[in-house]
């Protein structure tokens, strides 16, 4: 069965226009001005907002091992429900995903349970870069160490140039890491404790992973990933000085080099500590309303390239702690694209810069097999948006299994009203179409 989507305000590819999209065997058939099929389920948009589903290139949905906090199946539905039709998906689970064994379990997973697209990363450690190395470029995303080790030390790569050396050196895959500068983190924490002692309030978490740890360590892997020339993405960028560490002038699909910014970064700033407390304790930590405008005017410049999630939940007695036991991290997936279109009604992004950010340079940076565009051919991911549909995030409607958002109690002024995955309707106006599953996503070979 066909379905064409009537009467929408399209937006793909720089342009807006006015028109109809038809949708056969998982693909866009056909994008016109108007589309006359009459075998065919109809869905009339009603002048809304179609757009490419949003495609997150980091989350944490904790499965296998974690899944008190979070499930594959529980967390792809918050995802569709907040307009993400794919995701890519982080190795520190129980176990690590440090082997091929192991991350194609994680596929197997996913292929039964998620609602959404899927990829998982294979995570790099001090042990495994032979294995590290013989994944398939095809079938997975990339290599990372976001969220593991290094070392018992808790240590994380960027702080292992000698390593990273090697890994560069070898790797053709996509490697993407998490920067900070962590013998600086340590001496800042131990600042605090003295000041402090073991209460330290959570506004001076900025100042423990401060500034300066974040660009002291991006400046290290971008001066090796330019001598090597390999394909390397920095997750999370939290400071505006960061920024100017990443070229602009390049084309999308040809940076060796590229970065991102995540919601939690665009949306809040360190004044929402004194409310939130614990609920926003992320590393990179959550820093000024400088850094946060910083971040925005570098996504329209292009020296950031995409918007994710660093989605990351854990139960709220597991963030309700003091400082040193309250873990890191919070649900964002169900929130992320109704939080960034804020940035669109308060003047700060365009739609059209939205859908780059979010659909089509993720696309591009991966080099993604058909989807991130409304493209006759393509996968059709889609999201119809109403800007003008406010609603509140309270308990009763937040899907992630955690229960919690740091979003609770905020008024968000565009809604997600549906969202296609491969041409499926997987969620309609707060419900969730359980009987289709998501694809595994597939790449270009050469990432270069």
């Amino acid at each position: 069965m066909k379905t064409l989507i009537k009467n929408a305000r399209i937006i793909n590819e720089g342009r807006i226009i006015e028109g109809d999209v038809l949708i056969h065997n998982e693909r866009i058939e056909c994008i016109d001005s108007e589309i006359n099929e009459p075998h065919c389920t109809q869905i009339d948009a009603e002048g809304n907002i179609l757009m490419p589903g949003m495609i997150d290139d980091q989350v944490h949905f904790r499965e296998p091992g974690l899944t008190h906090k979070a499930t594959i199946a529980s967390e792809s539905m918050a995802a569709v429900a907040g307009g993400i039709t794919s995701y890519m998906d982080m190795p520190n689970t129980i176990p690590n995903t440090l082997t091929r064994e192991q991350l194609e379990e994680k596929y197997r997973i996913a292929a039964s349970s998620s609602v959404a697209n899927f990829s998982f990363y294979m995570g790099i450690s001090q042990t495994n870069m032979e294995e590290a190395l013989r994944i398939d470029n095809e079938s997975v995303c990339g290599i990372t160490d976001d969220g593991l080790y290094f070392n018992q030390e808790g240590s994380i790569l960027c702080n292992h140039p000698q390593f990273l050396e090697q890994l560069f050196a070898r790797s053709e895959a996509m490697i993407a890491l998490h920067c900070e500068d962590e013998p600086l983190i340590k001496r800042n924490t131990l600042q605090a404790k003295d000041y402090f002692g073991m209460e330290i309030p959570f506004h001076q978490h900025p100042f423990i992973r401060s500034v300066e740890a974040c660009y002291n360590a991006t400046k290290t892997v971008v001066e090796l990933a330019k001598k090597h020339q390999n394909r390397v993405h920095i997750f999370h960028v939290s400071t505006a000085a960061e920024t100017d560490l990443f070229d602009h002038l390049t084309p999308i699909r040809n940076k060796r080099i590229s970065a991102e910014a995540c919601v939690h970064h665009l949306h809040f700033n360190d004044q929402w500590y004194d409310s939130l407390g614990s609920l926003i304790k992320w590393n990179p930590a959550i820093k000024s309303e400088q850094d946060r405008l910083g971040l925005i005017e570098a996504l329209k410049a292009n020296k950031l390239d995409i918007i994710a999630t660093d989605h990351a939940p854990h139960t709220l007695t597991e963030k309700n702690q003091a400082y040193f036991s309250a873990l890191s991290g919070g649900p964002l997936v169900q929130h992320a694209l109704p939080a960034i279109l804020e940035l669109y009604h308060n003047g700060l992004l365009t739609l059209e810069q939205l859908v780059e950010k979010t659909s089509h340079n993720v696309a591009e940076l991966y080099r993604m097999k058909d989807r991130g565009y409304l493209r006759e051919g393509y996968y059709a991911d889609l999201v119809l948006v109403n800007t003008n549909a406010p609603w509140k995030v309270t308990a009763t409607n937040i899907l992630s299994k955690c229960g919690w958002s740091p979003f609770t109690g905020q008024t968000f002024r565009s809604s997600i009203e549906k969202t296609f995955v491969n041409g499926n309707l997987v969620y309609d106006s707060g419900k969730i179409n359980h009987t289709t599953t998501g694809k595994r996503l597939t790449f270009e070979k050469h990432r270069f």
